[in-house]
């Protein structure tokens, strides 16, 4: 720091306080390559790691396939209207019964 007269002139490093190196801008990229790379490795061996009917399911697939399993026999709320003794109109107030396979 040196002063001529009034005014003090300081280097670029005394005014910041501290150094430039740098070292918080290599932290971030290497940090985001690294976490690129991870991701990609996870679904790069997750994709071939599938076996041929693995790849052919889709999530329609596989939602039937658990409804299946725990004995859902796929009655929505539009079937709701085909419980005999309602109407269009009445089938909110009728309870619906529980009908076992």
């Amino acid at each position: 720091m040196r002063s001529d007269g009034n005014e003090t002139h300081v280097t670029e490093t005394e005014a910041s306080g501290g150094s430039k190196e740098g070292v918080v801008r290599w932290v971030l990229i290497i940090g985001t390559l690294l976490a690129v790379v991870l991701l990609s490795a996870v679904w790069i061996f997750g994709a071939a790691s599938q076996d041929e009917v693995e790849s052919q399911v889709n999530v329609s697939d596989r939602i039937q396939v658990q409804d299946e399993a725990a004995g859902i026999d796929g009655v929505t709320i539009d079937d709701a209207d085909d419980i005999e003794g309602t109407a269009d109109g009445d089938a909110a107030d009728t309870p619906l019964q529980t009908v076992e396979n």
